[in-house]
């Protein structure tokens, strides 16, 4: 009976050491460089934190600076200039998502046995079913549709935008979604077959607009003077202690030795909404580094070496051909993602194999969050209007609000601005006139992705769309 015991013991730990890793992607939506307490003290995550340190934070992984291109980027691997997706945002009343024909991440890690699960926003368009998560890979949806809404009523304006699958919830009328969200993640985490590999995609309400928060949470933070940062830290604080309830979670059913984590933001925190992406130039809306270099770190099963930094260039594309690999799958050659999952887990930076990205390509006028800006290298190269707020801004926490360099907006790619963003992250020194022939070299690469630029997805408001045709709920079904 001993022997038999040993030998079950034995087959079940191989059968564990070879299944494909659980993955759980985490999405914070508008949180800040330096709105988390591995970068700034006076955050109170730990939680985060010890995912951080303990995993592999990135560096150089850089985000859209919105957020429905950088989710289209996250789910379908491409740039969003390429496919219709680079300006601004989608709204709840625009007959647009991101195009059918494009196969999203769990309809990749589906293929490979998962499991795939998602709970949270989506924002990539649902004026149809087609358009909507359960037909775009996931086997449950949880979360709301559009960009915003109240955090308690969980409305825009009069009509609810909450859905459990297909049917409005109307149940949850009085709870913070960031509660919701982790117990619903808790929920499925309790109910999942252990034998089949789970996905599941968690991309919180947490920071964005409007400031809401429990009590609880902004009292957790005494020493703030302005109100709209000392709420926006404790909604920080909430997301904080939502991400720890899903890993306790985890460990109690007994996944969590075999789970990758992987937690980015969408974009750089808006400083005019008391993030802080401090010490980086901008924030949300621009194409400055504080507005596309995304908080974002990696921990959990398959990587070899941990407690350090990832400095490797990766983007918001190379997230879902990274996971597919981590799976133990194939990318596809056809995308613009480049899967970084050899070199991440081994620690491995220099052998990083993107050494170019676009931060954006927008001529839909006027194109409010930044015109046009490429990497590559060392070197990035920003023509024409790069969105607004400027300036370099600590956090609020001592000060009243602050008045927010601008810049008037303008057509075409003229200023050229040139920084080494290696040796200057702050992007504080143009070098534009020193270094004409660099300006000229990346204008040309430019040049040659605006061949592969498709036209904006941008359709006027269409009134097919008004909630008051669906039983006042945001829903598919006009276009």
């Amino acid at each position: 009976m001993e022997k038999f015991i040993l030998v079950l013991l034995s087959v079940l730990v191989s059968c564990a050491a070879t299944q494909p890793p659980n993955i759980v992607f985490i999405v914070a939506d508008d949180l800040g460089w330096n709105d988390v307490g591995f970068r700034n003290p006076h955050m109170k995550t730990p939680n985060i934190d010890k995912l951080a340190t303990e995993g592999i934070i990135f560096e150089s992984a850089y985000v859209q600076p919105y957020c429905s291109p950088s989710r289209t980027a996250f789910m379908s691997g491409m740039f969003p200039f390429k496919v219709g997706m680079q300006h601004k945002v989608l709204s709840d009343d625009q007959a647009v998502c991101v195009p059918l024909n494009y196969t999203f991440l769990p309809q990749e890690l589906k293929k490979l046995g998962y499991a795939t699960h998602m709970v949270g926003k989506w924002h990539l368009g649902f004026c149809k079913w087609e358009c909507t998560p359960t037909y775009r890979g996931f086997d449950t949806f949880f979360g709301y549709y559009s960009a915003m809404e109240d955090y308690f009523n969980h409305s825009i304006g009069a009509y609810l935008d909450y859905r459990d699958d297909k049917l409005p919830a109307w149940d949850y009328r009085g709870e913070y979604s960031a509660y919701t969200f982790a117990q619903k993640a808790i929920d499925i985490i309790n109910q999942h077959n252990v034998s089949q590999p789970l996905f599941m995609y968690l991309p919180y309400q947490n920071v964005h607009a409007p400031i809401e928060v429990p009590e609880k949470y902004y009292n957790m933070y005494p020493n703030v003077i302005n109100e709209g940062r000392r709420t926006f830290s404790g909604m920080v604080s909430a997301l904080d202690e939502a991400v720890g309830n899903v890993t306790s979670a985890l460990k109690e059913k007994g996944l969590f030795e075999n789970t990758l984590i992987l937690f980015t933001a969408d974009n750089g925190g808006p400083v005019e909404a008391y993030a802080s992406n401090w010490p980086l130039r901008g924030g949300k809306h621009t194409i400055w580094e504080g507005g596309t270099r995304g908080t974002s770190f990696m921990y959990g099963a398959g990587l070899k070496k941990t407690n350090t930094t990832y400095n490797g260039m990766l983007h918001a594309v190379d997230w879902k051909p990274t996971l597919v690999s981590a799976a133990g799958g194939s990318p596809e050659t056809s995308i613009d993602g480049i899967s970084h999952w050899e070199s991440i887990r081994n620690g491995d930076q220099w052998s990083s194999h993107r050494t170019e990205f676009i931060y954006n390509l927008d001529d839909f006028e006027p194109a409010l969050e930044g015109h046009a800006a490429i990497r590559v290298g060392d070197y990035k190269l920003i023509l024409g209007y790069p969105g607004t707020p400027d300036g370099w801004h600590e956090p609020m926490n001592k000060t009243q609000d602050y008045l927010f360099d601008s810049f008037i907006y303008f057509k075409g790619d003229n200023p050229a601005r040139l920084f080494n963003v290696q040796s200057d992250p702050t992007e504080r020194y143009d070098m534009s006139s020193i270094k004409p022939e660099i300006v000229d070299q990346l204008r040309a690469r430019i040049d040659d992705y605006r061949k592969q630029m498709v036209p904006a997805l941008f359709p006027p408001h269409d009134p097919a769309s008004n909630p008051k045709k669906f039983g006042n709920v945001w829903s598919p079904g006009w276009c």
